[in-house]
């Protein structure tokens, strides 16, 4: 059977926030990962297959039942409504809990938007017989000057401020876990640390055929990726790039190469090209690093790229590899640019009427692969976006930080 979990948050996406879209992120990888997922809130409702929504309007922030009680608790009295929520809300959550070995909760319990809501959790969660509690904290009221005049000392507001028993406490950064800690009185080591991500197939707009590439070819892991747009003919020099690439393996052993097109329609000598190709891949040991995108359609069968995945593989790239021997004018320099995408461009007179004085190098076919490769090597290595956009790709994707990181934390609230 699958593990269960409960994600409880004062709202839900589609609301639009950093902790709703948390929420999201970690239902759906968690779905894939084979977790039965339960989420609940006050508002919202996320359209995610396979997820269990449970939408209690009192669980908001906004509720009129809620705002009144909190109008109340801001000035330091305790209303008996409060009581009554209070006990509406454990009756609404606990058959809630009753489903999961784990709850995560957002924020309830170290922010004061829910007062009720905190206490209902802590009544359950508590229990020594209940499910472990992970408490996600992104932010502290306690810790934050502009809601001290809404706190006030004793119950409830001290249960933001004091540790729940069978607790694991996570801050979303290490600034936060030390403030956490000394808030909370526990050892900074007792804050988990996990962060924030990214989904850079949406942030990217990734067409699903370049997001299936992407993930069958494990290119989020090519550090660098080569980008070489043209059809597979001779007069396109590919081999130089496969050398090239071997070369820059010395210092980048990530470093990946994708070729987007297909071999050339007009010339039967074009597919004996693209055999020598796989065979000169083969003698380097680039099988695992050097793409002819061209064969991996579905079952096998040829792939011809539409526009639109191309200039997505322009976004997701970080260096244009252009080492034809001739050419009428050089297209992809222009949407190279178009793409902010550093150009290594073979030094013709037509690749120098596209790019203009703006193309980052450009070198003679002749030239050694070797001396190519570190002409990449040095730029990369200056380019502090490329090595922030590697950063990002390598730890905040969503889908690393869930498997990373998440998942050992649910498993630990298991043992």
């Amino acid at each position: 059977m699958a593990h269960a979990v409960l994600l409880l948050h004062y709202a839900a996406p589609p609301v639009v926030g950093g902790v709703e879209q948390t929420l999201a992120h970690h239902a759906r990888h968690l779905l894939a990962a084979g977790w039965q997922v339960h989420m609940a809130a006050g508002r919202g409702g996320p359209d995610l297959p396979g997820l269990h929504f449970h939408l209690e309007p009192r669980f908001d922030s906004r509720h009129p039942q809620v705002l009144a009680v909190q109008q109340a608790l801001a000035q330091g009295r305790v209303p008996p409504a409060f009581e009554a929520l209070r006990n509406a809300l454990r009756a609404a959550l606990a058959p809630l809990v009753a489903q999961v070995q784990v709850i995560v909760a957002h924020n309830v319990v170290t922010l004061h938007k829910n007062l009720a809501l905190t206490a209902a959790l802590h009544d359950l969660a508590t229990r020594p017989d209940g499910p472990r509690l992970v408490a996600w904290c992104h932010d502290f009221a306690w810790a934050d000057e502009l809601y001290h005049p809404a706190l006030h000392p004793g119950f409830p507001w001290d249960l933001l401020r004091t540790p729940w028993p069978r607790t694991r406490y996570v801050a979303v950064s290490e600034p936060r876990a030390a403030t956490l800690a000394a808030l909370l009185g526990l050892p900074r080591p007792a804050i988990a640390v996990v962060p924030p991500g990214v989904d850079p197939a949406a942030f990217y707009k990734l067409e699903p055929l370049t997001q299936a590439l992407v993930q069958q070819l494990n290119l989020w892991q090519a550090e660098p990726l080569l980008l070489l747009p043209a059809r597979i003919t001779r007069r396109k020099n590919i081999g130089f790039a496969l050398r090239v690439l071997a070369a820059l393996r010395e210092a980048f052993p990530r470093a990946r190469l994708v070729v987007t097109g297909p071999p050339g329609p007009h010339n039967p000598a074009n597919q004996a090209y693209l055999a020598e190709l796989l065979r000169e891949r083969a003698d380097l040991g680039l099988e695992r690093h050097a793409h002819f995108l061209y064969q991996h359609g579905p079952g096998g069968r040829p792939l011809h790229l539409p526009p639109e995945v191309v200039a997505d593989f322009y976004r997701l790239a970080d260096v244009l590899l252009f080492p034809s021997r001739r050419e009428g004018f050089g297209i992809p320099v222009l949407e190279a640019g178009l793409a902010r995408l550093p150009a290594f461009v073979a030094d013709l007179p037509e690749l120098r009427a596209a790019g203009g004085p703006f193309v980052d190098a450009f070198f003679s076919p002749d030239e050694t692969p070797q001396t190519v490769a570190a002409r990449i090597a040095r730029r990369l290595e200056a380019d502090l976006p490329y090595r922030q956009k590697r950063r990002v790709l390598t730890h905040f994707r969503w889908a690393y930080i869930v498997q990373a990181r998440v998942l050992p934390l649910l498993q630990e609230a298991l043992s």
